[in-house]
């Protein structure tokens, strides 16, 4: 039993087709689509080093290895109780997973030393000073922004080896912040915009950086969600690319 969730609070979801199942609290923090999308844009191989930072149940890192085999993950998550998810979702999962339990603002030793070539983040996306804090304990820690953004970039930016890459994946809104942040510690900046249907506004982007990178920032064209311009009846409507990601754990194209 996960510390802090009887059984019976407890649910087993399926990601990607099935290809994962997840134990999630029924109520608390629920991973959707955002750490899906993440893990589909990292450009791993087969031995490589993946850092998620602030895993949560695992949902991101998990999402990686099963595509990629041979990966060395890692996962760092605050809160106690989801780490115990984390290394149960990886062990029913069949995938070695270490999970760290910690804050990443005073990193566990176990840490410490180690370097990633991927570090991947889904760090809370609201500025609790502009909005309304969530009920619950756990979906409060993950969504509002107790650690600032400029302590998640930094931790992300010490355990990321020499040309290795940091993903984010964040509301548009902070983007101006978190370009600045990164600019600061990483180089090769690249942005891919997420938008929910042609003519939309991105809600959310995918920010990665290379450490020691040189190359000039690039700006992509923006990934589209869903078809059509509504949404028509109670059925899902993403498009064949973006299905096949959440589906059947193909790649998405975000060139490093």
């Amino acid at each position: 039993m996960a510390e802090g969730w009887p059984e019976d609070r407890l649910s087993t979801d399926a990601f990607l087709g099935g290809k994962l199942r997840i134990l999630q609290p029924r109520d608390g923090y629920r991973a959707g689509i955002d750490p899906v999308l993440l893990a589909a844009s990292i450009p791993a191989r087969a031995g490589d080093r993946v850092l998620d930072l602030g895993c949560g149940a695992g949902v991101a890192g998990l999402c990686v290895a099963r595509r990629v085999e041979g990966l060395r993950l890692t996962g760092l998550e605050l809160q106690p109780d989801y780490a115990e998810l984390a290394r149960r979702n990886a062990i029913q999962n069949g995938i070695e997973m270490t999970v760290v339990t910690g804050d990443l603002a005073e990193m566990p030793a176990a840490l410490r030393e180690q370097q990633f070539d991927h570090v991947i983040v889904n760090p809370p996306y609201f500025d609790r000073s502009a909005s309304t804090a969530a009920r619950d304990t756990g979906r409060e820690t993950a969504l509002g922004e107790g650690t600032p953004l400029a302590e998640w970039v930094k931790a992300a930016a010490k355990r990321t080896a020499p040309k290795g890459h940091a993903t984010f994946i964040q509301r548009s809104a902070r983007l101006p912040d978190l370009l600045s942040l990164m600019g600061r510690h990483f180089g090769s900046l690249e942005v891919l915009p997420l938008i929910p249907r042609p003519g939309r506004a991105a809600r959310l982007v995918l920010l990665r950086g290379r450490k020691g990178g040189r190359a000039d920032f690039r700006l992509h064209d923006a990934w589209v969600l869903h078809d059509g311009a509504s949404h028509d009846g109670d059925r899902e409507n993403y498009n064949t690319a973006t299905a096949c990601i959440l589906r059947y754990g193909a790649a998405l194209p975000f060139p490093a």
